[in-house]
């Protein structure tokens, strides 16, 4: 059987980031891929003029749609905009017999909120438990814990604490450390660390959607956490090198790059 992946997250019309970027990657890691819209958004490579969040029945009924007839191996949220959708979310969640990757996306690349501040200590309680990988950058493990995630040992601490709440694998992204391109993944108790040359390129529109995608996908292939870490950072460090260049703003990544 061909490997599924099912993405809940937001829409981006510019096609760089959200359910877009997670489809292309999908099948660019040769997986079917499924999508639940939770928000749609107003945006392109410049700016972000319109959020609108899905009501959660609605979104609710697309996920068990899928469920029902093409379940997936692997899924992944991204931007769920409230606490009435992160609940929905989390509820179903409890349910899911396939990995579940939690990108607990914040702000847009523009930095325009999606998702409410209210809902932070829902998506806390209710649906990181269920993950089985989390995918925070320093921003948003700051925000899930408290602390001052701004060099690599508060990385392991912030990669520490969000385990212990939550009982799942985590990956904390240092994208905007200096430096190298540092990741920390604390998965069974022991930490891997994932490096990579910075690129100094403004283009990288969509690289959380697009690298969390990307380790759902070789989780839908049955590769193992540390593995699809591995193989989904070569892949966006890629992506972000062979930029297409488009736009006037924050320009997307390359969802073309070849898969190593």
């Amino acid at each position: 059987m061909k490997p599924i992946a099912l993405t809940i997250a937001g829409s981006d019309p510019s096609g760089g980031a959200g359910i877009q970027a997670d489809l292309k990657t999908f099948h660019q890691f040769g997986v079917y891929g499924e999508a639940a819209i939770t928000l749609i958004t107003v945006q392109n490579t410049q700016n972000v003029f319109a959020v609108e969040c899905l009501q959660p029945e609605l979104v609710t009924a697309q996920i068990q749609a899928v469920l029902d007839d093409l379940p997936p191996h692997a899924a992944k949220t991204g931007a769920l905009g409230n606490p009435a959708l992160v609940e929905a979310v989390a509820h179903l969640a409890a349910s899911f017999q396939f990995p579940l990757v939690v990108d607990p996306v914040m702000i847009s690349k523009h930095g325009a909120p999606l998702i409410a501040d209210q809902a932070r200590q829902v998506l806390i309680a209710q649906l990181l438990p269920r993950a089985t990988l989390i995918t925070p950058n320093l921003h948003e493990a700051s925000a899930l814990t408290g602390l001052d995630v701004t060099t690599p040992a508060a990385m392991r601490e912030a990669a520490q604490r969000l385990h212990g709440t939550t009982g799942a694998s985590i990956l904390v992204k240092g994208g905007h450390l200096e430096g190298v391109a540092r990741d920390i993944l604390l998965h069974a108790n022991e930490f891997f660390e994932y490096t990579g040359p910075r690129i100094d390129t403004v283009h990288t529109h969509g690289t959380g959607c697009t690298y969390s995608a990307a380790i759902t996908a070789c989780l839908a292939l049955g590769l193992a956490i540390p593995e699809s870490v591995a193989r989904a950072k070569r892949f966006i460090a890629e992506a972000i090198r062979t930029n297409p260049g488009l736009g006037h703003g924050c320009g997307p990544v390359n969802h073309h790059a070849p898969v190593q």
